[in-house]
């Protein structure tokens, strides 16, 4: 006897729709009909426009700026769900927001990511699919089954096309721009059968988003760079970084980041920085504003399609996080 399949259903909420419907694309599924609105008083609104009872619900909203319109769209959407009587309500965030926020550094601090967390459990998530989270401890903080995807592959094999010749010729060194992102350098170094160097740096924790770098961890002269990190922000640690390198003997800097968030002056400093050239994914999405001929975005939507298929059809996902 043959096991039907329950019906899969996409959703998505205003953060990045063209994601979704690319998604969707390559599952050969429509993104279902639903509604965002806002009442004049500024609450969020949301209206489920087709039947999900019983089927396999997909809700895609990366937990980008406006960070918390888009969260909250998020919880009414699952919510919603849950109540409309959904078999499985499945979150993909493809940027999981106030992930940075994961642990204490000073006295009376909140772990922001860990109440998020619990936000979307108790709004009725079955599960959450997300890309690279800025600590994998966050995995942790879900009582739920969490897929944790990455964009190394994706990224790396831009590299392994774009820096063929540099490649062959040893000339390639991989960089993490501090001690906390070495292992994800590594895993990008191997790869690129790459060296590999560190960013020694120290954060200030009076000035938000403020960094200064102290040294360079590795031989970076003669050598074509590749900053490796999973968010660029303010760009500033990107640019000092590449300050730093190129202050060594560097022969030229590319950087590449899983999560493109250009938040406060980072297209300023990207624009007027020596970066050769900067590489993203599309889990946030690029306005036109913050577009510059150095900056480059690939998708990832069929790794995320995929993971959806699996995850859909209780196949194993594992593979997909190498």
């Amino acid at each position: 006897m043959v096991t039907r399949l329950r019906e899969l259903k996409i959703l998505t909420g205003s953060a990045n729709p063209a994601f979704a419907q690319e998604v969707g694309d390559h599952l050969r599924v429509p993104v279902a009909a639903s509604k965002i609105f806002r009442f004049s008083d500024g609450e969020i609104g949301v209206s489920i426009e087709e039947s999900v009872r019983g089927a396999d619900v997909f809700v895609i909203q990366p937990v980008c700026s406006p960070t918390n319109e888009n969260l909250m769209e998020l919880l009414i959407m699952v919510d919603a769900l849950k109540r409309a009587s959904a078999y499985r309500v499945n979150v993909v965030t493809p940027y999981f927001g106030y992930a940075r926020q994961d642990r204490k550094t000073k006295a009376r601090e909140p772990i922001t990511a860990k109440l998020v967390a619990n936000l979307i459990q108790t709004a009725g998530a079955h599960r959450l699919v997300a890309t690279d989270l800025h600590a994998g401890q966050i995995q942790g903080f879900f009582d739920i089954p969490v897929d944790h995807l990455t964009g190394i592959p994706l990224l790396s094999s831009y590299f392994k096309e774009t820096l063929r010749d540099a490649l062959s010729e040893d000339r390639v060194v991989v960089v993490s721009p501090d001690i906390g992102g070495v292992v994800r350098a590594r895993q990008f170094a191997l790869h690129l059968n790459a060296d590999l160097a560190i960013v020694d740096k120290r954060r200030s924790h009076e000035v938000a988003n403020y960094c200064e770098v102290l040294e360079i961890i590795g031989h970076v002269k003669d050598k074509v760079v590749v900053l490796v990190d999973d968010i660029v922000d303010t760009a500033g640690t990107l640019v000092q970084a590449t300050q730093a390198l190129l202050e060594r003997g560097a022969e030229k800097v590319f950087a590449c980041a899983t999560h493109g968030v250009l938040s406060g002056p980072a297209v300023e400093r990207l624009k007027n920085s020596p970066i050769h050239q900067v590489v993203f994914t599309n889990t946030i999405p690029l306005p036109p504003e913050k577009k510059l001929d150095k900056i480059i975005q690939l998708s990832i939507a069929s790794l995320v399609a995929e993971a959806i298929s699996r995850i859909h059809s209780d196949h194993s996902v594992s593979i997909l996080f190498r």
